[in-house]
């Protein structure tokens, strides 16, 4: 689904150069749920950033299910943006004035899909982050989590193949975040392969595989680890470098 291979990212002033990744490598496999994991600053977000095509890189290979990104023009990154991928935020980015279904279209109507489709796309999406009741009700009537609910329906009405979190449960308190998180698996054990940078031990542990950054490298990539959420025990996790 998604491959990086000795990738760079330099941002330039007049002054300095910062080497936010450098041989960077990375291997997302359709169907995954993937999170990363690092310390602030450490590339995270500009990892995601060029995942998201939302920036570009300086060197290296980025191939996005099977399409080779470098040198696109901004319309084709634009194309295959809206085509591939979704998008969640700590922030949950709602139109106060809008009512969830209104939110949800937002994004379709850019697409230029025809009224039906929408209608049917939006109404299956709320319906499957458990709001389908609710679609009238607007963002300041919600929870957090069920406005974060709200931001997933969004990203999944455009049926991405991949979905791309950057701190999903990041406003949210525990309870929330574990709801959250359990909607996530849901939705990976449908086919989505879902990446998610997370500050959050307890919730990086729980995807199928956790990829640790540092210094804009990877740094190991850790297998499947036992949830802290679970009850009985497990047994210790491995660890594999980066062949």
């Amino acid at each position: 689904m998604l491959r990086m291979q000795n990738l760079s990212k330099i941002y330039r002033t007049h002054m300095i150069e910062t080497h936010a990744l450098r041989g960077f490598d990375i291997h997302v496999r359709e169907g995954e749920f993937v999170t990363v994991t690092g310390p602030s600053g450490s590339g995270k977000t500009t990892f995601l950033n060029i995942a998201g095509l939302l920036e570009t890189f300086n060197d290296g290979e980025y191939v996005l299910d099977g399409v080779d990104v470098k040198g696109m023009s901004d319309d084709a990154r634009s194309r295959l943006r809206n085509e591939k991928l979704g998008f969640i935020f700590q922030g949950f980015n709602l139109i106060p004035d809008l009512n969830l279904y209104d939110n949800v279209d937002v994004p379709l109507r850019y697409r230029g899909l025809a009224s039906a489709d929408r209608d049917k796309r939006i109404k299956d999406a709320l319906a499957q982050v458990g709001l389908g009741s609710r679609m009238k009700h607007y963002p300041a009537e919600l929870s957090g989590g069920q406005q974060q609910r709200v931001a997933i329906a969004r990203a999944l009405a455009g049926s991405p193949k991949l979905l791309l979190a950057d701190e999903p449960t990041g406003n949210l308190d525990t309870q929330m975040a574990r709801s959250v998180m359990e909607l996530l698996e849901e939705i990976n054990a449908k086919g989505t392969t879902i990446l998610m940078v997370t500050h959050d031990p307890e919730l990086a542990v729980r995807a199928q595989r956790n990829v640790h950054i540092i210094d804009g490298q990877v740094s190991d990539l850790v297998r499947k680890m036992p949830s802290l959420f679970d009850v009985k025990a497990a047994p210790a996790p491995t660890t594999e470098a980066v062949a």
